[in-house]
Protein backbone atom coordinates (compact mmCIF):
# COMPACT_ATOMS: atom_id res chain seq x y z
CA UNK A 1 0.00 0.00 0.00
CA UNK A 2 1.57 3.38 -1.18
CA UNK A 3 1.79 6.17 1.94
CA UNK A 4 0.64 9.86 0.61
CA UNK A 5 2.22 13.02 2.16
CA UNK A 6 2.34 13.66 5.94
CA UNK A 7 -0.16 16.12 7.34
CA UNK A 8 1.89 18.77 10.16
CA UNK A 9 -0.10 16.51 12.37
CA UNK A 10 1.40 13.60 11.35
CA UNK A 11 -1.55 11.71 10.12
CA UNK A 12 -0.90 10.26 6.50
CA UNK A 13 -3.15 11.45 3.45
CA UNK A 14 -3.77 9.89 0.12
CA UNK A 15 -2.72 11.38 -3.04
CA UNK A 16 -6.11 13.36 -3.08
CA UNK A 17 -5.10 14.89 0.64
CA UNK A 18 -7.89 12.94 2.23
CA UNK A 19 -6.75 11.63 5.54
CA UNK A 20 -5.84 7.58 5.65
CA UNK A 21 -7.57 6.24 9.03
CA UNK A 22 -4.59 4.76 10.78
CA UNK A 23 -4.46 1.47 12.71
CA UNK A 24 -2.47 2.14 16.31
CA UNK A 25 -1.19 -1.15 17.93
CA UNK A 26 -3.08 -1.70 20.56
CA UNK A 27 -1.31 -1.41 23.96
CA UNK A 28 -0.72 -4.53 25.66
CA UNK A 29 -1.08 -5.21 29.43
CA UNK A 30 0.57 -8.43 31.61
CA UNK A 31 -2.15 -10.39 29.37
CA UNK A 32 -1.16 -9.75 25.99
CA UNK A 33 -4.56 -7.46 25.76
CA UNK A 34 -6.87 -10.75 26.38
CA UNK A 35 -7.90 -10.00 29.80
CA UNK A 36 -8.77 -6.12 29.77
CA UNK A 37 -9.69 -6.28 33.93
CA UNK A 38 -6.64 -8.52 34.56
CA UNK A 39 -4.54 -6.10 32.73
CA UNK A 40 -5.58 -3.88 35.66
CA UNK A 41 -6.06 -5.87 38.70
CA UNK A 42 -2.15 -6.41 38.22
CA UNK A 43 -1.25 -3.41 37.81
CA UNK A 44 -2.92 -1.71 41.20
CA UNK A 45 -1.20 -5.21 42.84
CA UNK A 46 2.16 -4.18 41.14
CA UNK A 47 1.85 -0.50 42.07
CA UNK A 48 0.66 -1.81 45.65
CA UNK A 49 4.17 -3.67 45.85
CA UNK A 50 5.54 0.09 46.38
CA UNK A 51 4.24 0.20 49.74
CA UNK A 52 7.10 -2.05 50.77
CA UNK A 53 9.51 0.61 50.55
CA UNK A 54 7.17 2.84 52.70
CA UNK A 55 8.91 3.34 56.59
CA UNK A 56 6.84 3.87 59.50
CA UNK A 57 8.55 5.20 62.84
CA UNK A 58 7.46 2.22 64.61
CA UNK A 59 10.33 -0.33 64.60
CA UNK A 60 9.55 -4.51 64.48
CA UNK A 61 9.34 -5.71 68.02
CA UNK A 62 12.93 -6.91 67.94
CA UNK A 63 13.67 -2.98 67.76
CA UNK A 64 16.38 -4.16 64.84
CA UNK A 65 14.79 -1.91 62.45
CA UNK A 66 11.94 -0.10 61.47
CA UNK A 67 8.83 -1.21 59.96
CA UNK A 68 7.54 -1.03 57.06
CA UNK A 69 3.79 0.27 56.12
CA UNK A 70 3.12 -3.33 53.84
CA UNK A 71 4.41 -5.36 57.19
CA UNK A 72 2.26 -3.20 59.31
CA UNK A 73 -0.79 -3.91 57.32
CA UNK A 74 -0.22 -7.76 57.02
CA UNK A 75 0.46 -7.75 60.96
CA UNK A 76 -2.97 -5.71 61.21
CA UNK A 77 -4.76 -8.34 59.12
CA UNK A 78 -3.07 -11.54 61.25
CA UNK A 79 -4.57 -9.66 64.65
CA UNK A 80 -7.95 -9.56 62.92
CA UNK A 81 -8.21 -13.11 62.23
CA UNK A 82 -6.31 -13.80 65.60
CA UNK A 83 -8.28 -11.06 67.56
CA UNK A 84 -11.92 -11.83 66.24
CA UNK A 85 -13.21 -12.66 69.60
CA UNK A 86 -12.45 -9.11 70.63
CA UNK A 87 -14.68 -7.88 67.72
CA UNK A 88 -18.29 -6.32 68.30
CA UNK A 89 -20.73 -9.25 67.89
CA UNK A 90 -21.79 -9.79 64.48
CA UNK A 91 -18.98 -8.14 62.92
CA UNK A 92 -17.93 -9.01 59.03
CA UNK A 93 -14.55 -9.70 59.91
CA UNK A 94 -13.39 -10.16 56.28
CA UNK A 95 -14.65 -6.68 56.09
CA UNK A 96 -12.06 -6.06 58.77
CA UNK A 97 -9.40 -7.36 57.13
CA UNK A 98 -10.09 -6.30 53.74
CA UNK A 99 -9.78 -2.24 55.02
CA UNK A 100 -6.51 -3.28 57.07
CA UNK A 101 -5.14 -4.17 53.86
CA UNK A 102 -6.09 -1.48 51.66
CA UNK A 103 -5.85 1.16 54.54
CA UNK A 104 -2.20 2.38 54.23
CA UNK A 105 -1.97 1.62 50.56
CA UNK A 106 -2.39 5.67 50.25
CA UNK A 107 0.78 5.86 52.17
CA UNK A 108 2.97 5.09 48.79
CA UNK A 109 1.91 8.74 47.63
CA UNK A 110 1.67 10.52 50.79
CA UNK A 111 4.16 8.80 53.13
CA UNK A 112 3.89 7.63 56.76
CA UNK A 113 3.18 10.40 59.19
CA UNK A 114 4.01 9.59 63.13
CA UNK A 115 0.90 9.38 65.31
CA UNK A 116 1.34 11.87 67.22
CA UNK A 117 1.95 15.03 65.01
CA UNK A 118 0.71 18.27 65.00
CA UNK A 119 -2.77 19.45 63.70
CA UNK A 120 -1.50 20.95 60.73
CA UNK A 121 0.79 18.22 59.70
CA UNK A 122 -2.19 16.14 60.05
CA UNK A 123 -4.60 17.79 57.78
CA UNK A 124 -1.74 18.13 55.60
CA UNK A 125 -1.09 14.20 55.49
CA UNK A 126 -4.85 13.82 55.39
CA UNK A 127 -5.38 15.99 51.68
CA UNK A 128 -2.58 13.91 50.68
CA UNK A 129 -3.98 10.67 51.77
CA UNK A 130 -7.20 11.56 49.95
CA UNK A 131 -5.56 12.90 46.85
CA UNK A 132 -2.94 9.17 46.71
CA UNK A 133 -6.66 7.11 47.34
CA UNK A 134 -8.19 8.88 43.92
CA UNK A 135 -5.38 7.95 41.72
CA UNK A 136 -3.92 4.62 43.19
CA UNK A 137 -8.06 2.98 43.73
CA UNK A 138 -8.27 4.34 40.09
CA UNK A 139 -5.92 1.77 38.87
CA UNK A 140 -8.64 -0.72 39.14
CA UNK A 141 -11.20 -1.78 36.65
CA UNK A 142 -14.21 0.97 37.36
CA UNK A 143 -16.45 -1.48 39.97
CA UNK A 144 -13.57 -2.64 41.87
CA UNK A 145 -12.45 0.47 42.16
CA UNK A 146 -14.94 1.81 43.94
CA UNK A 147 -15.26 -0.68 45.96
CA UNK A 148 -11.72 -0.55 47.25
CA UNK A 149 -12.31 3.05 47.77
CA UNK A 150 -15.50 2.55 49.49
CA UNK A 151 -13.31 0.21 52.54
CA UNK A 152 -11.02 3.00 52.41
CA UNK A 153 -13.41 5.85 53.08
CA UNK A 154 -15.24 3.75 55.55
CA UNK A 155 -11.93 3.12 57.87
CA UNK A 156 -11.33 6.97 57.81
CA UNK A 157 -14.35 7.68 58.90
CA UNK A 158 -15.01 5.26 61.11
CA UNK A 159 -19.18 4.40 60.09
CA UNK A 160 -19.30 0.97 61.22
CA UNK A 161 -18.57 -1.40 63.88
CA UNK A 162 -16.18 -3.14 61.28
CA UNK A 163 -14.53 0.08 60.67
CA UNK A 164 -14.12 0.54 64.30
CA UNK A 165 -12.44 -2.37 65.04
CA UNK A 166 -10.59 -1.74 62.71
CA UNK A 167 -9.01 1.53 63.71
CA UNK A 168 -8.54 -0.46 67.49
CA UNK A 169 -6.32 -2.61 66.04
CA UNK A 170 -4.52 0.25 63.88
CA UNK A 171 -4.35 2.09 67.43
CA UNK A 172 -3.47 -1.14 69.46
CA UNK A 173 -0.31 -2.75 67.40
CA UNK A 174 2.50 0.26 67.82
CA UNK A 175 1.26 0.48 71.36
CA UNK A 176 2.20 -3.34 71.92
CA UNK A 177 5.19 -2.96 69.83
CA UNK A 178 6.31 0.54 72.29
CA UNK A 179 5.60 -1.08 75.26
CA UNK A 180 7.68 -4.86 74.11
CA UNK A 181 10.59 -2.17 73.51
CA UNK A 182 10.62 -0.81 76.60
CA UNK A 183 9.49 2.66 75.19
CA UNK A 184 10.30 2.41 71.35
CA UNK A 185 8.74 5.66 70.15
CA UNK A 186 7.48 7.37 72.96
CA UNK A 187 10.88 7.76 74.33
CA UNK A 188 11.98 8.60 71.10
CA UNK A 189 9.48 11.66 70.75
CA UNK A 190 8.86 12.28 74.22
CA UNK A 191 4.92 11.38 74.03
CA UNK A 192 3.36 11.55 77.25
CA UNK A 193 0.69 9.05 79.15
CA UNK A 194 -2.54 11.44 78.06
CA UNK A 195 -1.41 11.69 74.40
CA UNK A 196 -1.20 7.60 74.27
CA UNK A 197 -4.94 7.70 76.02
CA UNK A 198 -6.17 9.90 73.18
CA UNK A 199 -5.48 6.57 71.00
CA UNK A 200 -6.65 4.49 73.43
CA UNK A 201 -10.31 6.29 73.39
CA UNK A 202 -9.76 4.60 70.13
CA UNK A 203 -9.47 1.57 70.64
CA UNK A 204 -12.14 1.57 73.59
CA UNK A 205 -14.75 2.63 70.86
CA UNK A 206 -13.76 -0.52 68.30
CA UNK A 207 -13.30 -2.75 71.22
CA UNK A 208 -14.28 -2.49 74.90
CA UNK A 209 -12.27 -5.11 75.99
CA UNK A 210 -9.59 -4.08 74.32
CA UNK A 211 -9.60 -1.08 75.26
CA UNK A 212 -9.69 -2.06 79.13
CA UNK A 213 -6.18 -3.58 78.42
CA UNK A 214 -4.40 -1.19 76.44
CA UNK A 215 -5.83 1.30 79.53
CA UNK A 216 -3.84 -0.98 81.78
CA UNK A 217 -0.78 -1.53 79.53
CA UNK A 218 -0.67 2.83 79.70
CA UNK A 219 -0.46 2.78 82.99
CA UNK A 220 1.96 -0.43 83.73
CA UNK A 221 4.12 1.15 81.26
CA UNK A 222 4.19 4.60 83.33
CA UNK A 223 4.64 2.46 86.45
CA UNK A 224 8.09 0.99 84.63
CA UNK A 225 8.98 4.11 83.85
CA UNK A 226 8.82 3.44 80.15
CA UNK A 227 6.23 6.20 79.18
CA UNK A 228 6.05 9.63 80.42
CA UNK A 229 3.11 10.21 83.14
CA UNK A 230 0.74 13.36 82.12
CA UNK A 231 2.64 16.64 82.64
Amino acid sequence: MHWGPLSRRGAPRSGAGQAIPVRRPRRRGWSNGLMEPLDAQLAFLREADRLKAVLRQSRIIDGSRRENSAEHSWHLALMSFVLHDYAPAGADLGRVTAMLLVHDLVEIDAGDLFAYAGAPAQARQEAAERAAADRIFALLPAGQAGEVRALWDEFEERRTPEARFARALDRLQPLLANYAQGGGTWAEHGVTADQVLVKVALIEDGSPALGAFARDLVQSSVQRGILAPAP
